[in-house]
């Protein structure tokens, strides 16, 4: 069995959010917000969900600089020392390689889970389970391990993984091919097939393989000879991460990692499973009321109107008629009104155009 004290858990935090703009802003992103009326943010959600599985003290956020008070002040249980914050935005390899540096600072021996902060996860006790059986499996083994769940719909928004050969332990398949948001009629084949699940972005090794696997793509900014004694304490490496950061290139796990990696596997999960980080992922994972419309904590009046999702401010009423398979969102000083399906791209495209034209005060 693996040593509970060894387990360790990363929550991703520092994105920006931009696929649910623009209700999820640069200034207060989609991990900071309660979009369900709960009382919870997505973040606190995440990490009750953890200090469930393993120690208190073995979970660590990372974290924009930016954003540092906001999770201070919605995680105030979480030491500063279990906070990483990074000076500059360079995605997911970078944010998990300073952390697992962190980690291995006080426990070389570490396990760890590595998890985005906006997921939706309906059965906990089947998470629970899975992602403990995933760490036993990386405490036994120098491996690579991600979570994937059959997928439900054609989805062009999230990435595929497609499995390999069986290896006997807990439905852990070794990874054949891994395919990063491909168009609708792939997206059908794959899940016709029966061999891709959706990637789910939850990741697990032992924090040495982690690290080989990272300095094989990223520089060794923390073990270079004229560093070894300046990184000795918490404090000297996040001065010289603060410093030196900016240097990592942008680069995601998924991509300078598990793709080109032949040591990469994959388990089946069934514990339900949704992506927040989009319209479309927060349509499906939601309870559906009259017609097929999701309504995100808002107060609507709907009238022959079918398949879309709203989301608008405490205090505003939409009376809405005619309207079919539409995001209809409003925040601040923004309304969107959006085509429901493959809406990502969209989005990009609209806070890129927004960004040029308005300026920041709208993005």
């Amino acid at each position: 069995m693996t040593t509970k004290q060894n387990n360790y858990c990363v929550i991703l935090a520092g994105g920006k959010g931009r696929r649910l703009w623009p209700c999820s802003r640069d200034r207060y992103p989609k991990q900071f917000i309660d979009f369900f009326g709960s009382g919870r943010t997505q973040l606190q959600q995440t990490f009750d969900r953890f200090v469930r599985i393993l120690p208190r003290e073995n979970i660590y956020i990372n974290t924009s600089r930016k954003y540092l008070d906001i999770v201070r002040g919605q995680l105030p249980e979480i030491p500063m020392e279990h906070i990483l914050a990074e000076p500059i935005h360079r995605n997911t390899a970078p944010s998990v390689a300073w952390a697992v540096h962190r980690i291995m600072m006080s426990n070389p021996r570490a396990n760890l889970v590595v998890s985005p902060s906006d997921q939706y996860i309906v059965n906990d006790g089947d998470f629970r389970r899975n992602v403990e059986d995933g760490l036993q499996f990386v405490e036994a083994n120098d491996a690579l391990l991600t979570m994937g769940v059959r997928p439900t719909r054609p989805e062009p928004g999230y990435g595929y993984i497609q499995k390999g050969v069986y290896t006997g332990a807990n439905g852990i398949y070794k990874v054949q091919a891994f395919t990063e948001k491909p168009d609708r009629s792939f997206a059908r084949m794959f899940m016709d097939s029966r061999e891709w699940y959706w990637n789910t972005g939850l990741f697990l090794a032992n924090a040495r393989y982690f690290r080989q696997s990272l300095s094989k793509v990223l520089p060794s900014l923390l073990h270079t000879e004229e560093c070894k004694e300046k990184i000795t304490t918490i404090e000297a490496e996040d001065n010289f991460m603060q410093e030196n950061f900016p240097l990592y290139p942008n680069m995601s796990l998924d991509y300078g990692v598990l793709e080109k990696s032949d040591n990469v596997y994959v388990m089946k999960c069934d514990f339900g499973w949704a992506d927040l980080g989009t319209w479309h992922g927060l349509y499906e994972a939601m309870s559906k009321c009259e017609n097929d419309n999701v309504v995100v904590d808002s107060d609507v009046i709907l009238e022959n109107a079918t398949d879309n999702i709203i989301k608008l401010p405490k205090g505003r009423l939409a009376v809405i008629n005619g309207l079919d398979g539409y995001i209809v969102a409003e925040k601040d000083n923004v309304l969107f009104i959006c085509k429901k399906e493959d809406s990502s791209a969209l989005v990009r495209k609209y806070v890129n155009e927004v960004q040029m034209k308005k300026g920041e005060t709208y993005v």
